[in-house]
């Protein structure tokens, strides 16, 4: 049976972990995959919504785990990504 992976309190104790043990002797079927945002966000907008659809969007990002204002972006760089790609 797989250990499962301590608590780390800092970011320094979970580099030390991961650098001296070996990841196979533990459980991970329980991580999330993580998106990382690197670019910096220079530009601001604004943008009017219905309320019904502010509301959906809300809700949907929620149920992501992320801000609105964010699912809103990676929703815009999805499409962007997409119709490139046709």
């Amino acid at each position: 049976m797989k250990r499962k992976i301590p608590t780390f309190k800092t970011d320094e104790e979970a580099e030390v972990f991961v650098s001296k043990e070996d990841l196979s002797r533990f459980d991970l079927s329980g991580g999330e995959p993580v998106r990382f945002e690197f670019k910096l966000k220079d530009k601001s907008i604004s943008l009017r919504l219905s309320d019904d659809l502010l509301v959906a969007v809300q809700e949907r990002a929620s149920h992501e785990g992320i801000p609105y204002q964010r699912f809103i972006r990676q929703a815009i760089e999805h499409e962007i990504a997409r119709s490139r790609t046709d």
